[in-house]
């Protein structure tokens, strides 16, 4: 998951502020682009990413090309603070209007249709806590959820709205647990337009859920380990590996993969053409890059830089 961002710019700064936090976008300005006036914080708390952004009127669209080059697994909710918005995605369109909130997922095209002067709080969290399956994800994306006054989203809403807003005031040690709250009242969102009661998956499989999800938010930090984790969710060692053995892998295992998944979705993107292999892989965690290129090798079968050269992300001198 990106760093903080934080940015007050024109048109093109912040497309360029928009895609470092979210991913490859376009955008299409729909007022003058020498007036046209942008903002953006993105602060990254724990396992979650907690934007605020404001605009003039644009619309911001998630090409198939910008889909596939996302290498991260998230989750966009959207809550509409202020303007109209209107979100359109899976065959869907949603409008938002101030207090309502929208699902949209990072790895799909999507647009979003800004047609005025607009704020919004945008949460970017790791599609396992939301503990629903790939369909179900595409059953709750570019829904309205709010307009129900007497629903569950009119008691949830504002308290996700109100903790969203405080995470990034609040002390270091509470930031994780105030994120992991959020991601919870998320959950409980999109359990509802699913229709159940309570969000798929409990006990061992939320616990995965959870550690799965700070894998993702500490891909680049070559120090992460099996016993970090552990001591990060306040489990044994012994408990965390055999959650991973129960789905078929190792903590280890797991951590590589995503880490390789992740190189791989940059190495495809045309803007990070002038990042060398090596500074790619130690980006996303690799200590050596010989046993990046290894690794990588035998993974997918190919080499970094062969890899590169097909996928069109370019090629850089001395790769």
């Amino acid at each position: 998951m990106p760093g903080d961002v934080t940015a007050l710019c024109g048109l093109s700064s912040w497309k360029q502020a928009l895609s470092t936090a979210y991913g490859d976008l376009e955008l299409v300005a729909r007022a003058d682009p020498e007036s046209w006036q942008g903002s953006l914080q993105a602060l990254r708390l724990g396992t979650l990413q907690v934007a605020t952004e404001e605009s003039d009127a644009v619309e911001v669209v998630r090409t198939p090309q910008g889909a596939a080059a996302d290498g991260h697994g998230h989750v966009f909710a959207r809550l509409q603070l202020q303007g109209r918005a209107r979100l359109l995605k899976d065959g869907r369109s949603a409008d938002l209007r101030p207090g309502i909130l929208a699902f949209y997922d990072a790895s799909r095209p999507f647009s979003l249709v800004l047609p005025e002067r607009h704020r919004a709080r945008v949460l970017m969290v790791p599609r396992p806590l939301l503990r629903l399956g790939e369909a179900e994800i595409r059953r709750v994306t570019a829904k309205a959820i709010g307009d129900i006054p007497d629903g569950p989203a009119a008691l949830v809403l504002p308290l996700l709205s109100g903790l969203a807003q405080e995470i990034g005031t609040a002390a270091p040690t509470a930031r994780e647990r105030l994120a992991r709250t959020a991601a919870d009242l998320l959950a409980t969102l999109a359990a509802d337009q699913l229709g159940t009661a309570e969000p798929a998956g409990a006990g061992q499989a939320t616990m995965l859920d959870r550690v799965k999800a700070a894998i993702e938010a500490r891909l680049g930090e070559p120090e992460l380990s099996p016993q970090a984790l552990a001591d990060e969710h306040g489990i044994s060692l012994r408990y965390l590996h055999k959650l991973f053995q129960e789905q078929g892998t190792t903590v280890s295992g797991w951590v590589r993969r995503r880490r390789l998944d992740a190189c791989r979705a940059e190495l495809a993107r045309p803007e990070a053409a002038d990042r060398t292999i090596a500074a790619v892989a130690a980006r996303w965690g690799f200590v050596s890059p010989a046993h990046f290129s290894h690794a990588f090798r035998k993974a997918y079968g190919m080499s970094p830089a062969q890899w590169r050269g097909t996928a069109g992300g370019g090629r850089r001198r001395g790769d």
